[in-house]
């Protein structure tokens, strides 16, 4: 692999990694912690959003994004030729 394209892989790598970790930080800090309130007037299965939001909802997430992050990364993979096939 060039260094350029090497370079390439690497900001694509990176820039998917800052949009998943933003998703994650959105949903575990703004939504479990910073607009906890608002969400607390709804209701999910029993229990306020806001409470459901931080002990739950950021953990399934996180799960979530581990797999979108496998499968964007095969793509990528099989896009620079770097595959483990």
């Amino acid at each position: 692999m060039t260094p350029e394209k090497r370079a390439e892989y690497w900001r694509a790598n990176l820039r998917l990694l800052v949009v998943l970790l933003t998703i994650w930080f959105v949903v575990s800090y703004g939504f479990g912690i910073i607009l906890v309130e608002p969400l607390n007037a709804i209701s999910l299965g029993g229990y306020k959003l806001g409470f459901w939001f931080a002990q739950q909802g950021s953990i399934y997430t996180f799960v979530v994004l581990i797999f979108v992050y496998a499968a964007n990364m095969n793509r990528l993979d099989k896009k620079f030729d770097v595959g483990e096939e």
